[in-house]
C-alpha cells in the first residue's frame, strides 16, 4: 500500500510513478536461486518502500532507490548484492568488477 503518489527520477530526467513491482522484480532476479526465503525477500522490498515513502519528499531518484536496495542486498546476501551491482553499476570492463568483489569479499571477512 502506497500513501501517497511518488515519482521516480530516471537518468535523463525522465519520471514515472513509484513501482513497488520493479524493486520486487530486480531482488527476485539478484536472489535466485539463493534459497532465500520469500518471506525475506518482502521484507526487505517493504523496507525499501517504507524508506522511499518517509523520505518527505514527492520526488526520489531511481539512484536513492538503487543505492537502497544495494544496503538491502548487501546485508542480506553477498551473492545477490553482487548480482544486482553487476547491472546497476554497470562496470565497464572486467577489472571494475574484480575490484568490487575483492571488496565484497574482504569486508564479509571482516
Amino acid at each position: 500500500m502506497q500513501l501517497r503518489e511518488i515519482t521516480v527520477v530516471k537518468s535523463g530526467e525522465k519520471r514515472e510513478a513509484f513501482d513497488r513491482s520493479k524493486i520486487e522484480q530486480s531482488v527476485a532476479l539478484a536472489c535466485r536461486k539463493r534459497g532465500i526465503a520469500q518471506e525475506r525477500l518482502d521484507q526487505l522490498v517493504s523496507g525499501i518502500q517504507r524508506q522511499v515513502e518517509t523520505l518527505g519528499d514527492p520526488e526520489v531518484s531511481a539512484k536513492q532507490i538503487g543505492e537502497m536496495v544495494m544496503d538491502g542486498l548487501r546485508q542480506l546476501d553477498s551473492v545477490a548484492y553482487i548480482r544486482f551491482a553487476s547491472v546497476y553499476r554497470d562496470f565497464g570492463e572486467a577489472k571494475d568488477f574484480e575490484d568490487f568483489a575483492s571488496a565484497v569479499q574482504d569486508a564479509a571477512k571482516q
